[in-house]
């Protein structure tokens, strides 16, 4: 038996703000300014979860092998930085969510793969005084699904796995939570849809925001 959870570790793109819109802009800026072809929404959409440069990787004509790879990679990073927040924005329920679960005395962390500077700025944008730890892509950091960024989450919240779960919307994450020895919530309004993520392995499922507070109270 698990111990009562006081602990919610959630995904950033595609759990708790809807980012899509901006990526999409900032890939296709870089892109372009290297007269490469444009990516689509929906090719966004399935691009993203492992990264920025797994991103960009997958949105370049030949990837790595590109020669001006990394041209592309650095114009999407410099675009990101100041264009991270034009479009995005919280999906519905999810602040009233977190403010609840805040003032019930759970203790509360994103971790995302997207870069660091991007995860906090956003997160003290829409979540400050809530969510007290915020962490993405940095050095020295292995990126999801390791299950670094979630034990250093855990740490600096004065938290053990044995109490507490994870939130997110893909793949990415289920193998996150599990590599991680938490259990995963899989929310079914962000990147991947219901019948990929039983296909990856998601059994506790959130069609809304509010769902999250029942299933962790079960």
């Amino acid at each position: 038996m698990r111990q009562k959870i006081d602990t919610v570790i959630f995904d950033m793109d595609g759990t708790v703000l809807d980012t899509l819109a901006d990526l999409a802009d900032a890939v296709n800026f870089a892109l372009r300014e290297c007269d490469m072809p444009q990516r689509t929404i929906d090719e966004v959409r399935a691009f993203v979860g492992n990264g920025v440069r797994r991103l960009l990787e997958l949105s370049v004509p030949e990837g790595f092998s590109n020669p001006r790879f990394e041209e592309v990679f650095a114009k999407f990073k410099e675009y990101y930085a100041v264009h991270c927040n034009d479009k995005t924005k919280a999906y519905d329920g999810i602040l009233p969510l977190l403010r609840e679960l805040e003032k019930e005395g759970y203790a509360l962390a994103i971790v995302s793969n997207k870069l660091d500077s991007a995860v906090k700025e956003l997160n003290e944008i829409y979540f400050e005084g809530i969510v007290k730890v915020a962490i993405g892509e940095v050095e020295g950091i292995a990126k999801k699904p390791a299950p670094d960024m979630v034990e250093k989450a855990l740490k600096e919240l004065g938290k053990t796995k044995e109490t507490a779960v994870y939130v997110g919307d893909s793949d990415v994450d289920l193998r996150t939570a599990e590599n991680s020895g938490l259990p995963c919530i899989s929310v079914l309004w962000g990147f991947r849809d219901e019948t990929f993520l039983k296909e990856n392995g998601a059994k506790q499922f959130a069609k809304v925001p509010a769902d999250i507070k029942k299933i962790i109270e079960q």
